[in-house]
C-alpha cells in the first residue's frame, strides 16, 4: 500500500512538473509595436511580448538601448518588419548574442517602389530590379494576412507543442481583417475620386493607397528623418490649392508644427490623427492592429465626406 502510495506521489508529481514546464511562455521580442500586437494576438497565453518601439514610437529614428540587447539576447523568436524599416536591427541582433528564430513578417508581400528622393532612396532596400521599396506593408490589410500568416509559422516552429492555438488565433485575426478589407474597399469606392486625396506628414500610406483608391501627398518622405525643403512644402501647399483637398491629418509619431504651417497657408482645417507606423497606448483609439484600421477609416471617411 504504502508503495502504491508512493508512486502515485510521484506520478502526479512528475504530472505537474511536466506542466509546469509546458506552460513556460515562449518570449517573443517584436521590433515595433503592430507586430508587438500581432504576436501577442496570434500568441496568446503562450507567449511573452516585448516590443522594442513602443506605441507612438518612431521605429525610422529609433535607438537601441543596452536594456533592448539584453532583451533580444534572451528571446526565443524575433519578430520584425523587414523591407528596411528597422535599419537599426541588424547591429543590435549582433551585440545582443541573439540566438533565436526570427520570423520577417513582411516575406511574402509584394513591395511597393518608391520613386522619391534620390538621396533618400539610395538609403531605403531595394527589390530585385535594384528599385528602393516602400517598408510600410502593413497599411495594407491583405499585407496584414501574409503577416499574421508569418507570425503563426514562426511562433509553431519555435513551440509546436501549441501550434494548433497558434493557427486558431491566426485565424480568427485573418478574418477580422478580410472584413476590414472588403469594407474598406466598399466604403472608399462609394466616394468621389476628387475628394479621395489627403495630406499626411510622411509618406508612410502607400499601400493604403493602392489598396483602397486614396491618394495621400506627404511633404517628407518615407522616413520621418527626411528632410523637408521649402519648394517641398510649397508643392504641396499649391496642390492642396489646386485641387481643392479637404483632409489634412497629423501622424501619432511626427511632430505636428509642419502641418500647422500647411494648414496656415491654406486654410484647410486639420480633420484628425492617423496612425501610421506605432499603435496608440492601451487607453488610446488604435491600441491594436484593428483598431488602428477602425480608427483610420472613420477618421479618413468622416473628412473626405465633409461630415
Amino acid at each position: 500500500m504504502k508503495l502504491k502510495r508512493f508512486s502515485l506521489a510521484l506520478a502526479m508529481t512528475l504530472s505537474l512538473g511536466g506542466a509546469a514546464f509546458a506552460a513556460e511562455p515562449v518570449k517573443v521580442v517584436a521590433s515595433f509595436s503592430v507586430l508587438g500586437d500581432l504576436a501577442a494576438e496570434v500568441g496568446g497565453d503562450h507567449v511573452t511580448v516585448t516590443t522594442l518601439v513602443g506605441p507612438n514610437g518612431d521605429a525610422h529614428a529609433f535607438e537601441p538601448s543596452p536594456k533592448d540587447a539584453k532583451a533580444l539576447g534572451s528571446t526565443d523568436v524575433l519578430v520584425e518588419n523587414g523591407l528596411g524599416l528597422e535599419h537599426w536591427l541588424e547591429r543590435l541582433v549582433s551585440v545582443s548574442g541573439f540566438k533565436g528564430k526570427a520570423v520577417i513578417a513582411s516575406e511574402g508581400v509584394t513591395p511597393r517602389e518608391w520613386h522619391g528622393d534620390a538621396d533618400e532612396a539610395a538609403e531605403l532596400e531595394k527589390d530585385s530590379h535594384g528599385h528602393a521599396v516602400d517598408p510600410h506593408a502593413w497599411q495594407d490589410a491583405q499585407n496584414g494576412i501574409i503577416y499574421v500568416n508569418n507570425i503563426v509559422a514562426g511562433l509553431s516552429a519555435a513551440d509546436p507543442a501549441n501550434a494548433a492555438d497558434y493557427k486558431a488565433n491566426g485565424e480568427k485575426l485573418i478574418g477580422e481583417l478580410k472584413t476590414i478589407d472588403a469594407r474598406l474597399k466598399q466604403e472608399f469606392a462609394a466616394l468621389p475620386e476628387a475628394r479621395r486625396k489627403v495630406v499626411t506628414t510622411h509618406d508612410a500610406f502607400g499601400y493604403f493607397g493602392a489598396a483602397y483608391g486614396v491618394s495621400f501627398i506627404a511633404p517628407e518622405g518615407i522616413s520621418t528623418e527626411s528632410e523637408v525643403s521649402a519648394s517641398q512644402i510649397a508643392s504641396v501647399i499649391k496642390q492642396i490649392r489646386d485641387e481643392k483637398i479637404q483632409a489634412i491629418f497629423v501622424e501619432n509619431i511626427t511632430d505636428p508644427r509642419l502641418l500647422n504651417q500647411i494648414v496656415q497657408e491654406t486654410g484647410v482645417k486639420i480633420g484628425g490623427e492617423l496612425f501610421s507606423d506605432a499603435l496608440s497606448p492601451a487607453d488610446g483609439p488604435a491600441p491594436t492592429y484593428v483598431k488602428m484600421f477602425q480608427n483610420n477609416e472613420t477618421q479618413l471617411l468622416s473628412a473626405m465626406s465633409g461630415t
